[in-house]
């Protein structure tokens, strides 16, 4: 079989009406049987020269030589195509730059195969002039660097840069008379550009300020204050609890703790003959284990705190290692193997119970009960506290936890007051089992959405949506066939005929898994939304109603929002922002939503987690300690607590071209008229 070497470049293609996504192919450079020799594709070949001058001003002269059956693509071209020619004036000494490059040979206006567009582009040669104004010979120097794309009929290179300088000796040569002796040819200010406008004008983004020097980056809390807080900022909270009471319900049909329910219940009982005192101590062994779990909560937020729990959900370690803790529990629960904590551990608890006197013993038994149940119920509290760390609720573990605790402790309560309910509990047996390879399923799916995170922080691109739902669809047609008795496990007993609950469940999983077939194609799902990937990582998508943000970059939105007279609404988001993935599939979708965000705002979204690395490191202020900012992400959460005094996500706050709101924030709400209402008022008084 040949050595095949395949390079690909993804490029995401976006109409600018529909903003239909589609991911093309656009290179295949082949090195096997067919080719001689194995090389690097080189089709345009770049050169730099200053034309001679007798006066301070210039020009410099850049010259593409294109290969035959290849082209260059032309400057500025529009959105969701390939990218374009751009020239970037890193550094300039001795010089000032007059206006921006230009091409001097007219590029070709084609449709293009690779893009599915008409683009702009030339064959054989490109010139393009930058005209400069020498204001210091001795000291001139400028050093820049050319980015460019270079394609064919059939294939696309990967984005190349070209970089290129001059020095002193660049111009010696020439007659140029100094600046100050020469004032007829001087300049007005206005026709100067700076090296830093320059970047701007020549097609490339703006470039990055240190926050304190730019007005966009002022402080504004005072003034979003004044708009007034949102009120339903702190709905995360109740979500986050009612989770933690859902997994606590979840861990109460575990086998590791629903057979404790009638033997601890029965400890009680036995060991009082008044039946009030027991039912007393049942209360005080209930509220032993929210205290025992509230605490654990506590403990981690007091530890990490709400904003570094929140890097630590996105943190590409943790997430791998909670992706493969998640998949070693499957594996247990599926009956591979047995995941115990030590019996010392235990067995040290149960004496202390058994020593202790009053309410010491009773705290002992409740911790007794926590060691004992680790196996099931720790993948369900560290999901939970992953989850609330995400939410960015400063005592979202702690809220979380007492949810769960709740949950937990509620039956150990009422069974101890009414002990004849447990006559009615069915009995341990095969059902549990099943329970437990349910959440064995379960747990695969959790999985691979801690994959996600990290593979959307860290762009690895490995894990895009339609894998994300291959997989999750594979796992729940599974599941679907063990509940039918169609698959078994080692600690299985036989299934001699499907129970009616079974039959039901195999219908809703099987149910499910039709229903996310759609998405493979780009149907939002808006169910399971918070849990898949974004869709703008959608492979191929045939879903024209998602919304996608104009620009993630703040500096290069704002510049743009001011050219072209609009406000702004800045979407502080995060790869693993559950409520996040909500507000864009329930309520961003919605015609009415969807017009205003992209006919009557400019929309950015920023990432606090992005992990990708900042050109360079920025040092800042950050509430009164030096701190370093060296990711994208951490340049986007420093902007939200700074500017705005907030880091919970997700966060919307409107502006207007200097800066300043224009309405209060607003956070996770899934009411469609409200935000209608919020993105309408912010619209007058911009126009006021």
């Amino acid at each position: 079989m040949p050595d095949i070497k395949i390079v690909l470049y993804l490029h995401l293609i976006r109409n600018n009406e529909d903003y239909m996504k589609k991911l093309t192919i656009i290179g295949l450079v082949l090195s096997s049987s067919w080719c001689i020799s194995a090389q690097i594709l080189k089709p345009v070949k770049w050169s730099y020269a200053i034309k001679d001058s007798k006066t301070p001003e210039t020009e410099i002269i850049i010259t593409a030589k294109i290969d035959k059956g290849w082209h260059l693509y032309d400057m500025n071209l529009p959105e969701g195509g390939p990218i374009s020619t751009s020239f970037t004036f890193d550094e300039i000494k001795g010089a000032k730059l007059k206006g921006k490059v230009t091409a001097q040979n007219a590029s070709l206006k084609s449709f293009d195969p690779n893009f599915e567009m008409d683009l702009r582009r030339f064959e054989n040669t490109a010139v393009f002039v930058q005209k400069i104004v020498i204001t210091d010979k001795k000291t001139f120097s400028i050093k820049g660097t050319t980015e460019f794309m270079a394609c064919n009929d059939s294939q696309c290179l990967q984005p190349t840069k070209d970089e290129f300088g001059f020095d002193a000796e660049s111009i010696a040569g020439m007659n140029v008379e100094a600046l100050s002796d020469v004032k007829k040819q001087s300049l007005p200010d206005s026709a100067v550009l700076s090296v830093d406008s320059a970047k701007t004008a020549v097609g490339t983004s703006i470039p990055v300020p240190l926050p304190s020097d730019s007005v966009w980056w002022k402080p504004v809390i005072a003034e979003l204050q004044n708009y007034g807080e949102h009120d339903l900022a702190d709905k995360a909270w109740y979500l986050i609890f009612f989770l933690g009471f859902a997994g606590g319900l979840l861990a109460l049909l575990t086998p590791c703790v629903w057979p404790i329910i009638p033997m601890t219940v029965s400890f009680f009982l036995k060991r009082n003959d008044n039946r009030k005192k027991a039912v007393r101590q049942s209360f005080i062994y209930g509220i032993s284990i929210i205290v025992i779990y509230l605490a654990l909560g506590l403990i981690i937020t007091a530890i990490f705190g709400a904003s570094a729990l929140n890097d630590l959900s996105t943190n590409a370690v943790f997430n791998l290692l909670f992706f493969a803790l998640l998949i070693v529990f499957a594996v247990s629960f599926f009956g591979a193997f047995e995941i115990t904590l030590p019996s010392s551990w235990t067995n040290k608890m149960n004496d202390k119970a058994d020593s202790s006197m009053g309410l010491l013993s009773i705290f002992f038994m409740a911790f007794t009960l926590v060691l004992v149940s680790f196996s099931c119920t720790g993948p369900i509290i560290g999901t939970l506290l992953v989850q609330a760390a995400s939410m960015g609720a400063t005592l979202g573990p702690a809220i979380g936890m007492f949810g769960f605790a709740l949950a937990l402790a509620i039956p150990f309560t009422l069974f101890a007051i009414f002990p004849s309910w447990l006559k009615e509990l069915p009995k341990s047996g095969g059902w549990l089992n099943s329970v437990k390879v349910v959440l064995g399923f379960l747990e695969l799916a959790l999985a691979l959405k801690f994959l996600s995170v990290a593979d959307l922080a860290y762009h690895w691109n490995i894990l895009d949506r339609e894998v994300f739902l291959s997989l999750w669809i594979a796992v729940f047609a599974l599941l679907g066939f063990y509940l039918l008795g169609k698959i078994k496990f080692p600690h299985d007993g036989e299934v001699k005929h499907v129970s009616i609950p079974r039959v039901f469940l195999a219908w809703i999983t099987f149910a499910f898994t039709i229903y996310l077939i759609p998405g493979l194609w780009g149907a939002p799902l808006k169910s399971i939304s918070a849990f898949s990937p974004p869709l703008f990582t959608q492979d191929f998508n045939l879903y024209t109603g998602q919304v996608h943000a104009k620009f993630n970059d703040y500096e290069t939105g704002m510049e743009y929002a001011r050219k072209n007279g609009k406000p702004v609404i800045i979407d502080f988001s995060g790869y693993g922002c559950v409520n996040c993935r909500k507000m864009e599939a329930a309520v961003w979708t919605d015609s009415k939503v969807k017009d205003l965000l992209e006919k009557d705002y400019v929309l950015i979204t920023l990432f606090v987690d992005d992990k990708a690395l900042l050109p360079a490191p920025i040092s800042v202020d950050d509430d009164g300690k030096n701190r370093t900012l060296k990711t994208v992400g951490d340049k986007w959460g420093y902007l939200q607590r700074h500017k705005f005094g907030a880091n919970a996500q997700p966060f919307y706050v409107l502006l207007n071209n200097e800066g300043n709101p224009i309405a209060k924030s607003y956070s996770y709400d899934e009411n469609i008229e409200k935000f209608v209402t919020y993105l309408q008022h912010g619209l007058k008084e911009y126009k006021n």
